[in-house]
């Protein structure tokens, strides 16, 4: 049984399922595969901007009243007010990359940052923050250097292939997961678990029985959240 992990890092939804995948990677049986969908392109030069803080607190807060998730002051009023500071998903990806090339968990990695950005407001776009990063998951400083300068190009090719997968499964938006069992693949709705991953740990190890449809579904897009 897989488990098909669409995410991005600066996906405020992603973080808010941050503990459901954690339960569900302990799974028994179950593999779970990470798809990074560059959900910021470093291209586009995106900063942190007061219309950008605007945007995403209301969302912010939703997601932690749904998911438990914490967000901390140096996020609210530290990151969210350093105009100018870089806002790009290339960067973190290729660390995740990087990370599982050196022997590293990659969604404790991904954790790892998510936490850095939300809840200490570190800027994961800058190398200097993602090496720090690294080296508390136990990575060697030099080796992370060469692992993440070569995961760069990687991570073009691996988000490039991610968004191929979701215009062919049909997927809209980040987190998205679909579990393939026996060559067949059903999406799940993270938002039906949200606040619950013991539950979601339950089910999956039960081959999932089919959860209450959630009234709405909770991604993100280039464009926005909902």
């Amino acid at each position: 049984m897989k488990l098909h992990y669409f995410y991005d890092p600066l996906c405020g939804w992603c973080y808010g399922a941050s503990p459901l995948l954690k339960v569900a990677a302990a799974v028994p049986g179950l593999e779970l595969i990470m798809h990074a969908g560059g959900m910021i392109d470093e291209a586009e030069g995106r900063t942190i901007t007061p219309e950008w803080r605007g945007y995403v607190m209301p969302h912010d807060a939703r997601i932690a009243q749904m998911s438990g998730q914490p967000f901390g002051d140096a996020y609210f009023n530290g990151l969210l007010n350093d105009i100018g500071a870089p806002l790009a998903s290339d960067p973190p990806i290729a660390a995740i990359l990087a990370a599982g090339k050196l022997g590293l968990e990659p969604l404790a990695m991904l954790a790892r940052i998510q936490r850095a950005h939300y809840q200490e407001g570190r800027r994961i776009a800058e190398f200097e923050v993602l090496s720090e990063l690294a080296a508390e998951q136990g990575a060697d400083a030099a080796a992370f250097a060469q692992a993440w300068s070569a995961a760069r190009t990687e991570a073009e090719r691996h988000i490039a292939e991610s968004r191929r997968l979701m215009a062919q499964w049909g997927l809209h938006g980040f987190p998205s997961v679909v579990l393939e069992q026996d060559g067949q693949r059903e999406r799940l709705e993270l938002s039906a678990w949200f606040g619950r991953p013991e539950q979601l740990a339950a089910a999956l190890r039960e081959r999932l029985p089919k959860p209450a449809a959630a009234d709405d579904a909770l991604f993100c897009t280039p464009d926005r959240c909902r």
